[in-house]
């Protein structure tokens, strides 16, 4: 995430936005303490959807592995 005084962000508004607009955050400082972040909208998707999924692990073995192995034996 990128940091910029208000001022820089008042007096360079074209850059930080194009900045958000690629994807990034821009945090805004005044007098020294976070006051906002300006953060990109995502388009119309549900937020479950926007997240990356990542396979759960225990011990080395996929749950997912598991639990397909799991309904193998009991069916």
């Amino acid at each position: 995430m990128k940091q910029a005084t208000f001022t820089e962000i008042r007096n360079h508004a074209k850059q930080y936005f194009d900045i958000v607009e690629s994807g990034e955050s821009v945090r805004v400082i005044r007098n020294g303490k976070p006051i906002a972040d300006i953060v990109p909208v995502m388009a119309d998707v549900p937020s479950w959807k926007r997240r990356k999924a990542q396979p759960l692990v225990l011990v080395g073995v996929a749950v997912s592995q598991l639990i397909l192995q799991e309904r193998k034996s009991n069916a």
